[in-house]
């Protein structure tokens, strides 16, 4: 009988490129350990983004392609993820109780990015990950009624404020601290201030990712955002007409100029699907967010349909991958949040949590 060696193993493990990762998983060092006695082969793997509803599928690819390598007759696979903290803009660090921060944003307006950064919040949760989200948008604050809460957050000491908590994600808006149609007639410093107090003055509880819903553009509220909050990565998202793209390149070149990185590209209402035929159509162009993200060299995370159900779930408080978790949708959220926690997996790690903090004395 042949003896299975950890060549073998190995070799068979670096032909199995993963989908999200796109590398093997021993290049991407999601391997911890190899065990074979005799004819058996147990492998321990270590993802670094959320993926319950992938393990299974990545469990059995394994296992079949091990199960092929002569002399194997039984393998067992153990999986599992953690979630740790990237690095972020020089001069920064982490922010307590969150690992790390993934900012949401578009170039203009009417795109979908707050539907879309809270179907992303729900189905990184789904996925495994402890998850919250920030409403940075003071002007329009939509998250509260997205997430179909409008609770005003405690405040256990008059100076901080507990997180609402919705769908199983910890949550962050101006408006649950105002009147729905109080307007907010503020200037730029305000609203940045506003921003920072609510970023900072919220008890963010052992977060895996913080989803920032961003406002769209390239104003004050990004600037401050990208200079002095700790993000480990944006996502851009937009539609496949030109004139969104155009402004969704301005928002690219922005994260690029201040040394965020690009996580990848979304883009929504890629095709109209009819509610009554089922027919679908490319009304605002096709695959204008792939030739943007081959153009930039980014990556292309996903694209979302123009479906009145999406529309319909979230203004009734219940975005789709809380209303039906199982739908094709649903699934295609799951995805792109996947594909992006992967991406962000394998940016360097952030280890200042793990060094004290020198204090030099004069005695």
């Amino acid at each position: 009988m042949t003896a299975v060696t950890r060549a073998d193993v190995e070799t068979a493990l670096k032909g199995y490129v993963d989908p999200y990762l796109d590398q093997d998983l021993i290049a991407a060092k999601c391997v911890k350990a190899i065990q074979i006695d005799g004819s058996r082969v147990a492998l321990e793997i270590e993802l670094g983004f959320p993926a319950l509803g992938y393990r299974d599928v990545l469990a059995a690819a394994l296992r079949e392609r091990l199960a092929a390598v002569p002399g194997v007759s039984d393998v067992a696979v153990k999986l599992e993820s953690k979630m740790v903290s990237h690095e972020v803009q020089k001069g920064l660090k982490p922010l307590p109780g969150v690992k790390n921060i993934i900012a949401v944003a578009s170039g203009k307006g009417g795109v979908g990015k707050s539907t879309t950064a809270v179907n992303l919040a729900l189905a990184l949760s789904a996925e495994g990950a402890s998850v919250g989200i920030l409403d940075a948008d003071i002007y329009g604050p939509s998250q509260p009624r997205m997430l179909g809460s409008s609770e005003r957050p405690d405040s256990p000491d008059g100076k901080s404020l507990n997180p609402v908590v919705s769908h199983g994600v910890q949550s962050m808006s101006i408006g649950y601290l105002i009147e729905e149609e109080t307007p907010m007639v503020w200037r730029g410093p305000m609203v940045t201030q506003a921003l920072e107090q609510l970023l900072r003055d919220t008890r963010w509880q052992d977060l895996d990712y913080l989803v920032i819903d961003l406002p769209p553009g390239t104003g004050d509220t990004q600037l401050t955002l990208s200079q002095k909050v700790p993000v480990s990565g944006a996502i851009i998202v937009t539609t496949p007409q030109d004139i969104a793209l155009l402004d969704a390149r301005r928002g690219l070149k922005m994260f690029e100029k201040v040394e965020v990185p690009v996580l990848g590209i979304v883009e929504n209402m890629s095709i109209h699907i009819c509610s009554k035929c089922g027919h679908e159509e490319h009304i605002f162009g096709e695959g204008g967010g792939q030739r943007m993200a081959a153009q930039y060299d980014v990556p292309f995370l996903g694209s979302l349909p123009l479906d009145i159900r999406i529309r319909e779930e979230t203004d009734n408080g219940q975005p789709t991958v809380a209303a039906e978790p199982d739908s094709r949708i649903a699934g295609l959220y799951r995805d792109i949040a996947r594909r992006a926690a992967a991406r962000l997996s394998l940016q360097a790690k952030n280890y200042s949590h793990k060094f004290p903090n020198i204090i030099i004395q004069n005695t």
